[in-house]
């Protein structure tokens, strides 16, 4: 089968960083399903491993983690799936990833795809709405009141990937007021289509920006990105006894300042539950389940902005390029091999 892959990591503009490889066509045991992948989309965890993590010796590595496509063949512990099943999912850190025409991926973190919507647009949720979820609803816990602070949360990065689902999914399922931030005419329009109520530019000193709002200091803040840069900001604008959030990895992170107002900081990896077999593994395939639902219903819409064909090696390289360069907005999704 065709795949993209690679086995030396470094930088993109390497002749090897990615290239088109055939390999054998793997075989679906236990809780794996198979499934033939119809689209892929990218995101900031495919070029930091690219960049940091080499592949075994004499195997390839191979990416992607956001997919959608039919299933082909289950394992004899399956009991969700059958062949011909529409999925979309985002898979483990721990095994190979989807950039590849056929992919294993354990059916308890598989949801059914939404039937409203095409495969490219599906392929732009699994991971960041997994990530937006878990964060808000499973670390934040944004439906529980913080007392005296204003029911708001701040979501930095609001017109990436992860920023993008989060603010539909707030909107979505809570009455919490949406601060977003963005710093360019094009994105800060972004997020105010997505439903921001508020958008400020983290360009600039953001509690400034947050307490001229005048709705009082918010209960929460989501960062996605640049937490070290912004962190003395945050640190200013959270309510007491707020929550913090964030989900990028800062070489070191200094959170004393936090401990005057006893805020808490909650880090989220969607990749936790796969890597442990945690006992709750099950609730992400329930999750893109429900995602789905708010899909089909018109309460959420897919993130996507750029739609690549087909899948291979140069128009992965071209998609990486992109989030490398730090100014993606929404989701770039491969489709077709």
């Amino acid at each position: 089968m065709k795949a993209i892959a690679y086995k030396q990591a470094g930088a993109l503009d390497r002749s090897d960083a990615l290239v088109d490889v055939e390999i054998e066509k793997p075989a679906a045991t236990g809780h794996d399903i198979l499934v033939k992948v119809k689209a892929i989309s990218v995101n900031p965890v495919d070029f930091k491993i690219r960049k940091n993590v080499s592949a075994i010796e004499g195997a390839w590595k191979i990416l992607g983690w956001d997919a959608v496509g039919t299933v082909e063949e289950v394992g004899d512990k399956v009991v969700t799936f059958k062949p011909g099943d529409e999925v979309f999912y985002a898979g483990s850190l721990i095994r190979q990833g989807a950039n590849s025409e056929y992919h294993l991926v354990d059916e308890r973190i598989v949801g059914k795809k939404p039937v409203t919507i095409s495969d490219t647009e599906a392929a732009a949720l699994p991971l960041t709405a997994i990530t937006a979820w878990e964060m808000m609803f499973d670390r934040l816990d944004i439906r529980k009141p913080v007392p005296g602070a204003a029911n708001a949360i701040v979501i930095i990065g609001g017109a990436g990937g992860v920023g993008s689902i989060a603010i539909q999914l707030a909107r979505a399922l809570t009455d919490v007021t949406v601060i977003a931030t963005a710093s360019r005419p094009e994105t800060q329009a972004w997020v105010k289509e997505l439903g921001a109520h508020y958008v400020v530019d983290h360009t600039k000193p953001l509690a400034e920006q947050v307490k001229a709002l005048g709705i009082g200091d918010p209960s929460f803040v989501f960062s996605t990105t640049e937490t070290h840069t912004h962190l003395d900001q945050i640190i200013d604008l959270i309510a007491p006894q707020g929550r913090v959030g964030l989900i990028d990895d800062p070489d070191a992170l200094n959170i004393v300042g936090f401990k005057r107002k006893s805020v808490s900081v909650h880090w989220e990896l969607m990749f936790t539950r796969s890597i442990f077999e945690t006992a709750d593994i099950a609730e992400q395939g329930k999750l893109l389940n429900e995602v789905a639902g708010l899909i089909d219903s018109g309460k959420i819409r897919t993130t996507v902005t750029d739609v690549i064909r087909p899948i291979n090696a140069a128009n992965l390289k071209h998609a990486h390029s992109i989030l490398e360069s730090g100014k993606a907005k929404g989701k770039i999704v491969l489709e077709g091999f």
